[in-house]
């Protein structure tokens, strides 16, 4: 018998009637100031941009989402309740209190603070202050919170992300992608939708001092409502932001802008691209046969590929010839196959971005095949399996 040697195969597919699946020179679709910028449509998982997505930055007070996933867990967990008090210790009052020069709620040093409160000083006013009371509260101190947040963010799937405090203030280490800080936006929404309407409020007071949201997309009238601003100055101005509208919802996160006003604008301009410029479009139904893989050995040379329900993506309104798709597996498939096996994914990409991957799985089983038909298998393999 012929030793098999795994290769990753790619098909490409047409899925446009009139729209042959090739690379052509195009301008981008959409052109951003942003050094980097991830847009993500949140019911299909198709991603609608990405520039310099992986990049490593600081990730500023971007990382106070993970903060507050940290506290949004616990009390889904019932560790917490919204009721529980935090103190405010003298450590955090002097690194994010009214003194420190940063974003605070102005809590006073060594009260006793709801969580609730703690949070809406988070999520309005990206509050240092209860950030670290928070961290401390939690895990005794805010270095070994930091490290808990890291070890959350892996569970989560940020296999890139580092948190060395609660705050998001400069510290060596520290870091993330606009990628993954989207995602992280993203899962929050989905997973504590009874806490998301925190970063939509339109002020907070505390200690008598009333703020409004950092959030400038908030009074737009573009659907906006929250997450987080950032700024440092190794990383520029940053944002993680959503909107929605008629059912569809955007995620969005930024870095690398130059003012406030800069990083104002072209979050609003990419959000409202988002939600005109693309129609979702069913590529296969949900037992539709999406593509199929050689088999070694079989009863049958092919064996059909599906995925586990529909598949559907947003694509652009205009230049459609922009969107390419590949189904990808490592073969060939050795037989038996059995129905159900995982097998490979359907790749979509939008001019060089790889917009949805979706997992295919065999739509039959395949037998081993007969002497004869094993055979010709083994002669096809010398034939032409070098060429893949």
């Amino acid at each position: 018998m012929v030793a098999l040697t795994r290769v990753l195969v790619c098909v490409v597919l047409t899925l446009f009637a009139g729209a042959p699946f090739v690379v052509r020179a195009h301008a981008e679709l959409f052109e951003t100031k942003a050094g980097e910028a991830f847009l993500i449509d949140a019911q299909t998982g198709t991603i609608l941009f990405s520039k310099n997505a992986d990049k490593l930055i600081p990730p500023a007070s971007l990382a106070k989402l993970m903060t507050l996933e940290m506290v949004f867990h616990a009390i889904k967990a019932g560790r917490l309740t919204l009721a529980d008090k935090f103190y405010i210790s003298v450590n955090a009052w002097k690194k994010g209190g009214a003194g420190s020069g940063g974003s605070t709620m102005f809590a006073a040093v060594k009260s006793s603070v709801p969580l609730e409160d703690l949070i809406k000083g988070m999520a309005v006013v990206s509050a240092n202050d209860a950030c670290i009371a928070v961290a401390e509260g939690m895990a005794g101190t805010e270095d070994n919170f930091a490290q808990q947040m890291t070890e959350r963010a892996r569970r989560l799937g940020l296999d890139k992300s580092v948190f060395r405090n609660a705050t998001g203030l400069p510290e060596d280490g520290e870091v993330s992608t606009v990628r993954e800080l989207a995602m992280l936006g993203l899962h929050i929404w989905q997973d504590y939708p009874e806490f998301y309407h925190y970063f939509s409020l339109p002020d907070f007071k505390w200690n008598k001092i009333n703020q409004r949201n950092r959030d400038p997309l908030l009074t737009m009238d573009i659907g906006a409502d929250g997450m987080k601003t950032g700024f440092t100055d190794a990383s520029g101005y940053a944002i993680v932001a959503s909107a929605q509208r008629e059912g569809r919802r955007l995620f969005l996160a930024m870095s690398g802008l130059s003012s406030a006003a800069e990083r104002a604008e072209e979050a609003r301009k990419m959000l409202a691209w988002g939600l005109n410029a693309f129609q979702k479009s069913k590529l296969f139904g949900s037992d539709e046969v999406v593509g199929e893989a050689a088999v070694f050995g079989g009863a049958q040379s092919e064996v059909p590929l599906k995925a586990k329900g529909p598949i559907s993506i947003f694509v652009p309104l205009t230049n459609r010839d922009q969107l390419t798709a590949k189904v990808v597996y490592k073969g060939p498939l050795v037989a038996p196959v059995e129905e159900g096996t995982k097998v490979g994914t359907l790749r979509v990409f939008i001019g060089g971005t790889l917009s949805q991957e979706t997992s295919l799985y065999a739509a039959q089983s395949v037998g081993v095949g007969t002497l004869y038909q094993r055979a010709a298998s083994a002669m096809e393999e010398l034939a032409v399996g070098w060429l893949r």
